[in-house]
């Protein structure tokens, strides 16, 4: 069989439908993200007959490619690696069939107003470096501020079988058991907002806003909302490097592949993956019904699809208890995905005389009152003034990814409204114009370069990826929803399980949420 990667995730079916349905399946996938194709792998390998159903004809979800312009690979959502589970990538072979990740030595680059700027290296003697010149009263804030972090990271996830988010959901007292019960730790877990918790170790008001932005990734928040913290100390979760948690990267040929090889890995295992096939329903302990009336029987079936979805295709077989705390999980989407294909690579007037911060992940950064009145004019509907933007310029790591002489730059922006005043489709363009701009006050000449442009807006999520409210991460994030208050791969209905980002331990490309649904599944099925 040709790889996934090969045909950009377009694998078809693999048989006429009546023939999968004449099959009694062991297990039904209904979705082929990464987390549900993780799921397929896993039972497959443990000799489980499984077949996975996708709705759209491209496998991969969020995490998949496109070729919107001539030799560009774009991954149009999920765009950089810093979660995936180091189990699922050995456990699946993952680097042997093609996995590449390249992570991003030059760290955080964020340009101000002022002319000035800092470059927060992955490199420590660099980044000291950079912080000596910038803000020299910070150096031993920056160092408690990271060393907390680590301290928390290696209590929750240490590099073994005691990793937390391999096991059930933990209550908050275990977690404050795994902490110690230090204070700075559970408020960086729980209460602290993003704006405090930078504030109680670093002075440099310039250093505290480069900060503020990591806060609120995917959240429907500002950096000064309680609990915020939390969503940077999750992205600062990663251990895809053992020596330094934390570290992002690109992977070779763009996150796409991340999907692609786990599909190869399933299907190696004796899955079956048929994309193209809708499921119009879920019959707890029966099977599906496809689209088109076709009844496939499966003891278990496993939906990577968001928790409301699960919830549209059970229908009158979903426990009301369940379907409200579904209802429950806030769905609202804050960010705009925008891809831009450039002639140029841009250039920060901050820093002319050096490419070296074009291997950073690049924030464009905002001020307090722009946090506060840009996200109040997302909540009534309308854009603000400016978007804090986190961009990548992917070809800076993998120039096979556009033709030669052309680059990509991955802009990931907030906050937008996702019910935008006028409809995103008529206000498209200023939204694009909006997202350049934010990036272009900073630089010389870059609205110029820009060549292409694909803007994707919750609603276009939604539609594109079926991803309710076109939130990235299956459903808030902060606090209130996450650890023991996330759902469960288990549910009340009978064989029925969830497998996607919208479960424990939450969301990103991360798979083990696919592997947790399928130790689930089998340990239940050992009898």
């Amino acid at each position: 069989m040709t790889p996934a990667a090969a045909v950009l995730g377009r694998v078809g079916t693999p048989a006429p439908l009546r023939e999968l349905a004449r099959r009694r399946w062991d297990a039904v996938v209904v979705g082929a993200g990464h987390n549900g194709l993780t799921a397929a792998a896993y039972l497959a390998r443990a000799g489980r007959a499984v077949l996975v159903l996708e709705a759209r004809e491209r496998i991969g979800g969020a995490c998949t490619l496109t070729e919107p312009w001539p030799g560009y690979r774009v991954s149009p959502c999920a765009y950089l690696a810093g979660l995936l589970h180091p189990k699922v990538i050995a456990d699946l072979e993952l680097v042997r069939r093609g996995f590449r990740w390249i992570p991003v030595e030059g760290g955080l680059f964020v340009p101000f107003e002022d002319g000035s700027s800092i470059q927060l290296w992955e490199d420590d003697a660099r980044l000291e470096a950079e912080l000596l010149a910038f803000a020299p009263g910070d150096l031993e804030g920056f160092r408690e501020l990271s060393a907390l972090k680590r301290r928390v990271v290696d209590a929750l996830r240490p590099p073994d079988e005691r990793d937390l988010w391999l096991h059930p959901a933990p209550s908050r007292e275990e977690l404050a058991e795994r902490v110690g019960h230090d204070e700075e730790a559970l408020g960086l877990l729980f209460t602290w907002s993003q704006a405090e918790l930078v504030a109680r170790y670093l002075d440099d008001e310039r250093l505290q806003r480069a900060l503020w932005g990591q806060g609120v990734i995917g959240t429907a928040a500002t950096p000064f909302d309680p609990g915020t913290a939390s969503i940077h100390l999750h992205h600062a979760s990663g251990r895809i490097d053992p020596d330094r948690p934390g570290v992002w990267g690109f992977v070779a040929g763009g996150m796409g592949t991340v999907s692609f090889l786990l599909h190869d890995a399933a299907v190696a295992h004796g899955a079956v993956v048929a994309a193209g096939v809708p499921v119009a329903e879920v019959v707890p302990g029966e099977g599906v019904v496809l689209d088109d009336g076709t009844r496939i029987l499966a003891r278990d079936v496993l939906i990577g699809a968001d928790p409301n979805v699960a919830r549209r295709l059970l229908g009158v077989h979903a426990d009301p208890g369940w379907s409200a705390a579904v209802a429950a999980v806030p769905m609202r989407g804050a960010t705009v995905k925008v891809t831009l294909a450039l002639d140029a690579p841009p250039r920060f007037t901050a820093r002319p005389d050096t490419d070296a911060h074009l291997t950073a992940q690049l924030n464009t950064p905002l001020t307090e009152a722009q946090w506060r009145d840009g996200f109040a004019a997302a909540q009534a509907g309308e854009l603000p003034e400016w978007l804090w933007t986190e961009d990548y310029l992917q070809t800076a790591y993998d120039p096979s990814i556009a033709p030669e002489g052309r680059h990509l730059l991955s802009v990931f922006a907030q906050p937008v409204p996702d019910d935008l005043a006028g409809g995103w489709d008529a206000r498209r363009h200023e939204v694009a114009g909006l997202a350049i701009g934010s990036i272009d006050r900073f630089c010389d000449g870059f609205a110029d370069s820009v060549v292409e442009v694909e803007v994707l807006g919750p609603p276009d999520i939604e539609r594109e990826v079926g991803l309710t409210g076109g939130h990235i991460f299956q459903g808030e994030c902060l606090p209130d929803h996450m650890w023991d208050r996330r759902l469960s791969a288990d549910t009340p209905m009978d064989g029925v399980w969830l497998c996607g980002a919208g479960t424990y331990p939450g969301g990103s490309v991360m798979a083990v949420n696919g592997y947790n649904a399928a130790m689930r599944v089998l340990a239940a099925r050992r009898e």
